[in-house]
């Protein structure tokens, strides 16, 4: 699947739900599916700055393709973590930069999360982008 047929298969899920309570249900459901990061990985270094909850992200190249896993200690927050893994870990570095995630603005994160709960997301989401920017880097200098 593309990043985009992903990001429409999660649009169409939370469509699926009229109410936002419920949509907050199925986020903490999603986020209570991510396995669990090895406690090595929770530390200062993979710490996302500019979220409220703690947020660890983890990343590492697999072939061509950029790997993602990722925890929270709070519940919503882990569901949001779950949304942004399924549309981008997996991916090239170049997929990732190239993506537009119009997902979170489609399915009103925005408008119904809170203010610091939303700057932390797209804090998660430049910290997934410059993680893609430093090994295409990386990839064009040993090429």
């Amino acid at each position: 699947m593309t990043i985009e047929e992903v990001q429409q298969e999660i649009i169409a899920d939370f469509s699926a739900y009229e109410d936002w309570m419920d949509k907050y249900t199925y986020l903490i459901e999603l986020g209570n599916e991510l396995a669990p990061i090895d406690d090595a990985f929770k530390n200062d270094q993979n710490l996302i700055r500019g979220c409220q909850s703690r947020v660890w992200l983890q990343q590492k190249l697999d072939g061509e393709f950029l790997i993602f896993e990722a925890e929270s200690d709070a519940l919503i927050v882990k569901g949001l973590v779950a949304l942004l893994l399924k549309v981008f870990s997996g991916r090239t570095p170049q997929e990732i930069l190239d993506a537009d995630p119009h997902f979170i603005d489609a399915i009103g994160l925005r408008q119904h999360l809170s203010p610091t709960r939303s700057n932390g997301l797209m804090a998660m989401v430049k910290q997934i982008k410059l993680y893609a920017l430093a090994y295409k880097q990386i990839s064009s200098q040993k090429k």
